[in-house]
């Protein structure tokens, strides 16, 4: 049964780059980054674009185009850790969450057009938070478990593989229980609270035909309705502290839908004053919207200022005047 750190490196893992003195030599025309998680949001967005192009141009398969693809994944890691945020009350361990949700990252990557009005975020942030709420479905409690027996039975998968590698063979419940700390009674427990714990490869194809297949679906979904009311409560206080030109354009991108040229055509302004102006509301919307939120370790905010996740980009589509 695949884990979700062997379903990263067999989906579409981008290819290791070269040594530096030889992508160096290779790379003739292509900005070299050696640290990208160092860059700031708005550098790691520009240089994204620069890069989306020159991988547009790039063969798929050389070491140059692997070297742009593997940047461009570090450059958008922040996007992961963002999207991984809404799911950090969830039992599994967030780690996993993160290399699931670089699954989507990469999707998106290999998918994204640069020649479409839109950010890279925007695109992203869907493909990644689908590839997160698959892992969930596929990996889920078939029967109502406490929580305190979920995460003692990732104890003790851990201290299972930890032991049995030390020991070289299986460990006794006693030798889990002193590991752990706890009784040999909650090992037990524990032990059968995993048997309610249904786990499905995530190399199994959806089949929406099926009756079963449609409800693993919903398994480790949130409910959307729960989502748009979060968004839009907390949404609510920060459109009123917008000014009315501001609430206007948010109206008009994510009410009406129009493309920034549009709105600028409407509003009398260039698509790039549209542009800056979008990008720095909706980046105050998401500082309101996390400053109360517990913070991910190491978990900057995502590049690309036109859509700070798509819980504030619905939210506002949700809450703007029409």
């Amino acid at each position: 049964m695949p884990t979700a750190r062997e379903d990263t490196a067999r989906t579409q893992a981008p290819p290791m780059a070269p040594a530096p003195a030889v992508r160096a030599r290779a790379l003739a025309g292509i900005p070299e980054v050696a640290r990208p998680q160092d860059l700031s949001t708005d550098d790691a967005q520009s240089l994204s674009q620069t890069l989306f192009r020159r991988l547009a141009e790039l063969e798929e398969g050389t070491p140059e185009h692997a070297y742009v693809r593997n940047t461009l994944v570090e450059l958008n890691l922040s996007l992961v850790k963002f999207a991984a945020r809404r799911f950090r009350n969830r039992a599994e361990p967030m780690e996993d969450i993160v290399q699931v949700g670089t699954i989507g990252l990469i999707k998106a990557i290999d998918r994204f057009d640069v020649e479409r009005e839109v950010e890279f975020s925007s695109f992203a942030l869907p493909t990644i938070t689908g590839e997160m709420k698959r892992f969930f479905r596929d990996t889920s409690w078939a029967v109502q478990v406490p929580r305190r027996l979920q995460e003692l039975r990732l104890r003790l998968a851990r201290a299972l593989e930890a032991l049995g590698q030390e020991l070289g063979r299986p460990p006794t419940t006693a030798e889990l229980a002193a590991r752990l700390g706890v009784t040999e009674a909650e090992v037990v427990e524990g032990e059968r609270a995993a048997n309610g714990y249904m786990t499905r490869s995530l190399d199994i194809p959806d089949d929406d035909t099926g009756a079963a297949a449609g409800l693993l679906r919903r398994l480790g979904e949130e409910e959307g309705a729960f989502e748009i009311v979060d968004s839009l409560e907390s949404l609510k206080p920060l459109i009123a502290g917008l000014t009315d030109r501001e609430r206007t354009l948010l109206s008009l991108r994510f009410g009406e839908e129009l493309t920034q040229a549009e709105i600028g055509a409407r509003v009398g302004l260039s698509q790039m004053h549209v542009s800056r102006l979008l990008a720095q509301v909706l980046e105050r919307l998401r500082v309101g919207l996390l400053e109360d939120a517990p913070e991910l370790e190491d978990a900057p905010a995502p590049a690309g200022g036109a859509s700070h996740g798509d819980r504030s980009a619905r939210g506002a589509r949700s809450a703007a005047p029409r």
